[in-house]
């Protein structure tokens, strides 16, 4: 264990005796080795000498930070603590939901003719079908008909190629995939389909390091404002069946309201607490036929599998969403919307895009050490939802098996 070097300062000690017992003792800076210590670090109780030693000092600082306080947390972690209390309130709301939908619901399913249209491919709008006919398009998007006719998408994250993904020692990509269109001499007005890669590439660019972005130091919450962003993230893509190019604005606006931290500014505390507002907004009514609780689950595994990919995943990952951001924020422009609208939706994504890029930073520049942890965390929140889903259907399954022998009684 190291000890502060103590060294007592000869002129006090030639002053009179009543001084010399209070002799003045100067600590050495313990990264430097050189300077007196004039400050101590508020976290750790290190002393340094001036402002480039506690940098270099904080860096090990914050490395140390994220295992610690994964520990901690884990520790922490109680079968009643408010996350879960929250988690089921948000379980009974749904099931009472449901099952309200359920008593109401109608059996008109979709028309023949309105099915054919899709399966041929031919563009459907809201504004060519009846009122009945929208009403059973939307059941049927609800039930899931719609999505039998479409293929699963393979997220990218689950193939064998995402345990390979290679980066320069810049965070940037190593080699950019040029395709047939790029050396064409097409006309460049044409708006074509883009390319989709089976693996999202990294920024085109060298990334900056934190130094250069910011003078303060980053938060030690960054890691759990991570979680709720790859939530979205995924989310966002598997809403979109992996191919966000088809409406960038839209995409961009289903992960603002997904993602609470780009979204709302939020600066959630706890991994607990970022997943709760997430999986909250995905059992809620503008997104609950997208499979709602038990979807939510199957996010939080997608995050654990692009955590244990380790540093080039998340690099490309957020990459990624910093390009659907700026699509987003492009096509934009080109839309019809009030000027108050569209300046207070511009906003939300720039300010959405500059987050994203800052993370991606802040990522780049992490140790290799600091992913297993989180991951850790997360899947200790996954196995927690997982319970408090099956004891929720076991109770529901006794309350309906006492609701039927009251009945019978009767």
């Amino acid at each position: 264990m190291e000890r502060d070097v103590v060294v007592s300062d000869p002129a006090a000690s030639g002053s009179s005796s009543s001084a010399s017992s209070f002799a003045e003792t100067r600590v050495i800076c313990r990264v430097c080795q050189k300077q007196f210590a004039q400050y101590t670090c508020p976290r750790c109780n290190s002393r340094y000498c001036s402002l480039p030693c506690y940098k270099g000092h904080s860096l090990q600082c914050t490395e140390s930070f994220m295992r610690e306080n994964v520990m901690d947390e884990l520790k922490q972690m109680q079968p009643e603590d408010e996350s879960k209390k929250k988690m089921l309130d948000i379980l009974k709301r749904l099931h009472l939901e449901e099952e309200m939908e359920s008593d109401g619901e109608d059996e008109s399913m979709l028309s023949e003719e309105l099915i054919q249209k899709v399966m041929s491919g031919e563009e459907i709008k809201l504004d060519d079908l009846s009122d009945d006919e929208i009403k059973r398009f939307r059941q049927a998007l609800a039930s899931g008909e719609l999505s039998k006719m479409i293929e699963p998408w393979a997220p990218w994250w689950k193939k064998p190629s995402a345990r390979s993904i290679s980066l320069s020692p810049d965070g940037s990509q190593l080699i950019r995939q040029v395709s047939k269109e790029d050396t064409s001499t097409s006309d460049p007005m044409i708006d074509e389909d883009p390319i989709i890669n089976e693996i999202p590439e990294g920024p085109e660019s060298p990334l900056p390091s934190l130094k250069q972005l910011t003078r303060v130091e980053p938060s030690p919450l960054l890691a759990v404002h991570l979680v709720d962003i790859l939530y979205s993230y995924c989310f966002t893509l598997r809403l979109y069946n992996g191919d966000w190019h088809s409406d960038p604005l839209g995409a961009s606006t289903v992960a603002l309201s997904m993602s609470k931290v780009m979204g709302e500014d939020a600066k959630p505390e706890t991994v607990p607490e970022a997943l709760t507002a997430c999986i909250e907004e995905t059992c809620s009514p503008a997104y609950r036929h997208t499979g709602g609780f038990r979807v939510a689950i199957g996010l939080v595994d997608d995050i654990i599998s692009i955590l244990s990919l380790g540093h080039n995943a998340l690099v490309c990952a957020l990459s990624d969403f910093h390009r659907l951001i700026e699509a987003g924020r492009s096509m934009l422009k080109g839309e019809k919307l009030g000027k108050t609208q569209s300046s207070q939706s511009s906003s939300k994504l720039r300010g959405a895009a500059r987050k994203l890029f800052f993370m991606t930073c802040w990522v780049h520049e992490q140790p290799d050490e600091a992913w297993p942890p989180l991951a850790r965390i997360v899947e200790v929140q996954k196995a927690s939802l997982e319970e408090l889903d099956t004891g929720n259907h076991k109770a529901d399954r006794k309350n309906k098996q006492q609701s039927n022998v009251l009945i019978e009684e009767l």
